[in-house]
């Protein structure tokens, strides 16, 4: 599936759901659903600078694409990186650098998240980015 393809998923996955405590509740299940990330990444270069909450990020190059793995010690935090792992997850470096994250907007998400949250949700963004841009580079190099 394409980035997009995967974005209109989640988008009618949230249409279903009306009230924004049941959409709570819905990213918290996605958060406890995130496959563990291995102790040796839960380390300070791994963790995302801008997240008021602690969030460990690790990025791999596999064939071509990149895999990610997360974790936070916010239920809710922990949520919002699955979802962006469930949309940028194994796909090429530059697919990741050119996707528009519109979902975020679309499901109302940056709408309902306190400033300090969607700094860091801009933070998350960033460095899954950034592990991106570095993957990209390595290739051309």
């Amino acid at each position: 599936m394409t980035i997009n393809e995967i974005q209109d998923e989640i988008i009618d996955e949230f249409s279903e759901i009306d009230d924004w405590m049941d959409r709570y509740a819905y990213i918290i299940d996605l958060g406890n659903a995130l496959p563990p990330i291995d102790e040796k990444f839960k380390t300070p270069q791994h963790l995302i600078e801008g997240c008021q909450s602690r969030v460990w990020l690790n990025a791999e190059l596999s064939g071509g694409n990149i895999h990610y793995t997360a974790d936070s010690d916010a239920i809710i935090v922990k949520g919002i990186i699955s979802l962006l792992i469930k949309v940028l997850n194994d796909h090429s470096p530059r697919e990741i650098l050119d996707a528009d994250l519109y979902f975020i907007d679309r499901i109302g998400l940056s709408a309902h998240l306190s400033p300090t949250r969607s700094n860091g949700l801009l933070a998350m963004v960033k460095q899954m980015k950034m592990y991106a841009l570095a993957f990209e580079s390595q290739q051309h190099s």
